[in-house]
């Protein structure tokens, strides 16, 4: 059997997991494109800088589109229900955030999301808010009072707790306060790519003490290529996590952002999503993403390129869905 058989047959028989994917929900292509690539769940983003209406009205939206999708979408809220939707063929969509910012000052709005399907929300994004501090704030304070009770609510619910986009010491304080595993759902080694979003190994190491899961980013900005990036460099960030933490804590966070316009990056970089700024490392347009994954309909390339490398089926198997199922199971319960 020859190695692309291998991997259509690995693909065919495996639970897929993508910890994080911003595309446009409104562009039907998005939809097609993961049915097309045999993805079982995707971490779908549904808040970033979204107050508490603004997040209801989006959950509304993806409750109609699971109606008008109904032939190839599902809305996973267990683990099971990604099971199911392996069985039966469909993409699943796991409600997560971006932002604590949609529950306001008001920690009783978790169990309300929690009740509508919000299974994963990263403490906060970018910037400060009132949980905490996010990875470009000029100084990082730590977990706010707010942030420390929102921990204690999210573990009793059995939500998981993201910090990708969360600051070194913010990030420090979350994993030490969480009584569950936590995820970085799309980061890679600062120690690999010196970028601020990137996780220091002093992060890698209490995350895997935990139990925690991360997802290997394949946003090109935080590579050292950017916009050129391959999926061989892709790969390359894949096996440095793997070095570091182990092949039973590194899933996929691809971070795709499959048909957005220029104007939702200008909105997803901008201080607490007002104010414009200057990109560091401004996006084309349209946004592209590393050659030969561009799009989930390419995502088996990523266990094509990892079985070429001489990684095992049951590694490659664990990576690109296993381990993010595991924890899942772990924090969300039954």
């Amino acid at each position: 059997m020859s190695i692309e058989e291998t991997t259509d047959e690995l693909w065919k028989n495996a639970i897929v997991i993508d910890g994080l994917n911003v595309s446009n929900w409104d562009s039907p292509a998005v939809y097609q494109s993961l049915h097309a690539g045999g993805v079982t769940a995707i971490n779908a983003t549904s808040a970033i800088w979204e107050d508490f209406p603004q997040a209801m009205d989006n959950i509304a939206a993806w409750l109609r589109r699971f109606r008008q999708y109904d032939d190839i979408l599902c809305h996973v809220k267990t683990a099971d229900d990604i099971q199911q939707a392996k069985k039966d063929g469909k993409a699943g969509i796991i409600f997560g955030w971006q932002n604590a910012s949609p529950i306001e000052n008001d920690l009783d709005r978790l169990e309300l999301f929690h009740a509508l399907g919000v299974r994963i929300i990263q403490i906060t994004y970018n910037d400060r808010n009132l949980l905490g501090n996010g990875c470009y704030e000029r100084r990082d304070e730590g977990l706010s009072n707010f942030g420390l009770d929102a921990i204690q609510e999210m573990n009793r619910l059995g939500i998981l707790i993201d910090l990708s986009h969360v600051g070194d010491r913010t990030s420090l304080e979350t994993i030490e306060a969480s009584d569950q595993p936590v995820a970085f759902t799309h980061a890679n080694a600062r120690a690999f790519f010196d970028h601020v979003r990137n996780k220091t190994d002093e992060a890698l190491e209490r995350l895997v003490e935990k139990g925690g899961v991360i997802g290997a980013n394949a946003f090109p900005a935080f590579f050292p290529n950017t916009f050129d990036t391959t999926l061989e460099e892709y790969g390359d960030a894949i096996e440095d996590l793997v070095s570091r933490v182990g092949v039973d804590h590194v899933g996929i966070g691809t971070d795709y952002c499959q048909d957005q316009p220029a104007s939702f990056f200008d909105w997803i970089f901008s201080q607490q999503g007002t104010k414009i700024q200057k990109q560091a490392v401004p996006c084309p347009d349209p946004l592209i993403h590393p050659k030969g994954m561009e799009t989930p309909d390419d995502f088996s390339n990523v266990a094509l390129e990892l079985l070429r490398r001489g990684h095992s089926e049951t590694d490659v198997t664990k990576i690109i869905g296993g381990n993010w199922l595991r924890l899942f199971r772990e924090v969300w319960g039954q």
